[in-house]
């Protein structure tokens, strides 16, 4: 008995330091305006607890599904009708050029996968070009090394943040500032509370019964889109309290099991991953000229239209110059959508055949 209690004792120290760690730094990277704080800080508290063999244990289950429900429904209430209808008949143009990112990434993802300190799927999901949250959440469940896919992923979005104000101070463009994005009416709490709760419970059951990919989190985005989407919780939001929350345990979720030999393996894997990362940037860079030559739109925004990440910086540095945000925004959520729905169904198939692959060709040996 008094086994179990130093146990347990043991692990919740371990607990109070992760969360106190995590918060402590999420606040400071914040104030330095770092994207998705709360989930950086989680990740890189959780390493360093792991590499000092003090990790607290696996997160639950409950805990790592509510997390993905929570993001979902965060994700899916960027989704107003308003700002998609921004494209207007430019649609199937920024809806190609979405693809045609997805694409670049996958090809970018299967050199990383030749690295002998990865494998196929983790090079995929690790430089797919949006969602890079999301894509952590639900990295393992698609096979992946979720640790791998964190880290590669705010590589790439750092160093599109990094790089975007410099790369779009070289675009033709007019100076000045760009028209404010409109938002629905405001909600109360206890109506924004109600509407994740209901996003998140709904989701997770609508993805259990389609057998959707990573439906933990995609269900919850598709019930809170088509509810913004539909004018039927407009203005609503996820409270940003649970929002952090969220971010925190899927940073946990990839920290906690990290190892020397892993961190060692990083360690040879980022700089042929970072080679990558600045060529996915080009490649997006050529597609903004495609996107502005198909819609008409000026150079600029094609290009911070399809910029690879960084949608905060993309905003920060569309408000201050003279470009079109709405269509900017609506194309870059394009993108994302696109990448946070066809990666996990392309990667749950590239499973479902490697698996058939092995099946047949154990069956030749056989024979």
């Amino acid at each position: 008995m008094l086994v179990v209690v130093s146990r347990l004792s043991t692990s919740a120290r371990r607990w109070a330091l992760l969360c106190a760690s995590s918060c402590a730094l999420a606040i400071c990277l914040a104030r330095l305006g770092v994207p998705s704080a709360p989930l950086f800080a989680a990740l890189v508290c959780a390493i360093a607890i792991a590499l000092a063999g003090r990790s607290p244990g696996d997160i639950p289950r409950p805990a790592q599904y509510a997390a993905q429900g929570v993001l979902g429904a965060y994700i899916g209430t960027l989704m107003q009708a308003h700002t998609v209808a921004a494209l207007g008949t430019r649609w199937p143009a920024a809806l190609l050029i979405g693809l045609a990112t997805l694409l670049l990434s996958v090809a970018a993802g299967a050199l990383l996968g030749l690295h002998r300190d990865t494998d196929s799927i983790t090079g995929s999901l690790a430089l797919v070009a949006g969602g890079a949250s999301g894509l952590v959440a639900i990295a393992r469940e698609l096979g992946g090394d979720e640790t791998t896919v964190a880290v590669v992923q705010y590589l790439r979005v750092i160093l599109v943040t990094v790089s975007l104000p410099v790369v779009a101070a070289l675009y033709p463009h007019v100076a000045g500032a760009s028209s404010a994005l409109t938002s629905g009416p405001g909600r109360p709490w206890w109506f924004d509370l109600g509407f994740t709760a209901a996003c998140v419970v709904a989701g997770v059951v609508l993805g259990r019964l389609s057998h959707l990919p990573a439906g933990g989190l995609l269900g919850p985005l598709l019930i809170s889109a088509t509810a913004s989407l539909t004018g039927i919780a407009t203005g609503a939001t996820v409270p940003w309290i649970l929002v952090a929350a969220g971010y925190l345990v899927i940073g946990w979720q990839a920290g906690v099991g990290f190892t020397r030999e892993a961190l060692r393996s990083l360690a040879r894997l980022l700089p042929w991953a970072t080679i990558l990362v600045i060529a996915i940037g080009a490649g997006c860079a050529a597609l903004g000229f495609a996107l502005s030559a198909m819609t008409g739109v000026p150079l600029l925004d094609g290009y911070l239209a399809t910029t690879p990440g960084g949608i905060y910086a993309v905003l920060a540095v569309a408000a201050s110059s003279n470009v079109d945000i709405t269509f900017i925004v609506a194309a870059q959520l394009i993108r994302v959508m696109a990448m946070l729905f066809l990666a996990p169904a392309a990667a749950r198939g590239f499973q479902r055949w490697r698996g058939t692959h092995r099946s047949a060709n154990a069956a030749n040996i056989t024979v």
